[in-house]
């Protein structure tokens, strides 16, 4: 089962109260959802989004509560016209966790692990119309430097030009099909010891294509913004992140609201896992929380 990040810590920030109506913009697997719904209450309500329909299928036989629970098939970026349909202007508490479940990694076959050969997708829809972008269709098409650019940019990739060059080289030959074409692409590109370092030599280029194929940096802005809008006087709103990117991007957005004088920092510095739990859940190592309460 998927590890909520952070999970205690989340917990007691949010500060659940009987009758709270929540919103939680990544459901995954229920982590965080399940030990909402246990401090909900009769009158309580959680509305839980997630675009990848098989985490929400998973997140219902785990999710149980006296209270009213609306479990939908939506980005968080939509977060406004999910609360038009359900007639919520308002919600006393959010959370984000911006990370990939474990369940999409190992499970999905969509291709977003480099540890198996599954097709390269890496998009977090259930059902991929010719329409859809996909990570196949970056690695084989775009532009070299555009391939430069998201490397760089959302993987902070230091070897993005040669990667990016040798994907190039390599498409010349035969269309780029699969997550292991891809990793002995990049094997190819890096030098040796960037092989053997802790981290795995792929991550990064594997994150930047999930991030560019998903808009995962556009969802978070709208979705910060549309999230904050909706919340209640003396809501709490609370974002996980795993890259610095996104980090930054909570960070300006939280602090802009302070200086409006419409928002409490909660959390000066973010909230990182303990040695603890980064040593029983690995995944979790570049996790950083953040809070604002809204005034």
């Amino acid at each position: 089962m998927h590890t909520p990040v952070l999970l205690k810590e989340v917990i007691n920030i949010l500060d659940i109260k009987p009758g709270d109506k929540v919103l939680d913009g990544t459901v995954g697997g229920g982590g965080y959802s399940k030990e909402i719904c246990h401090l909900l209450g009769e009158k309580g309500r959680l509305i839980g989004l997630d675009q990848d329909n098989s985490a929400l299928r998973r997140a219902r036989a785990l999710i149980s509560s006296q209270g009213r629970i609306e479990l939908i098939n939506e980005n968080f970026r939509n977060l406004d016209k999910v609360f038009s349909n359900l007639d919520v202007d308002r919600v006393d508490k959010i959370v984000f966790d911006l990370g990939i479940s474990s369940d999409q990694l190992d499970k999905s076959q969509r291709g977003f692990s480099f540890q198996k050969n599954e097709p390269l997708l890496m998009t977090l829809k259930n059902k991929i119309t010719k329409n859809d972008l996909t990570a196949q269709e970056i690695v084989n098409n775009w532009d070299e430097q555009n391939l430069i650019d998201i490397l760089s940019g959302y993987g902070e990739e230091k070897f993005a030009k040669k990667i990016a060059a040798s994907i190039c080289e390599a498409r010349k030959q035969k269309i780029i099909k699969t997550t292991f074409d891809l990793v002995e692409i990049i094997k190819k590109a890096v030098p040796e010891w960037y092989q053997h370092k802790k981290i795995h030599f792929a991550t990064k280029t594997f994150q930047a294509l999930r991030i560019t194929v998903n808009d995962e940096i556009g969802a978070l802005k709208e979705g910060l913004d549309k999230g904050f809008k909706h919340l209640g006087k003396k809501g709490k709103m609370v974002i996980i992140s795993f890259h610095s990117k996104e980090d930054r991007i909570i960070k300006r957005f939280f602090k802009d609201k302070e200086n409006k004088q419409v928002g409490i920092l909660i959390t000066k510095k973010p909230i990182i896992p303990t040695r603890e739990e980064i040593k029983e859940n690995p995944r979790s190592r570049s996790a950083k929380l953040r809070v604002i309460e809204k005034i």
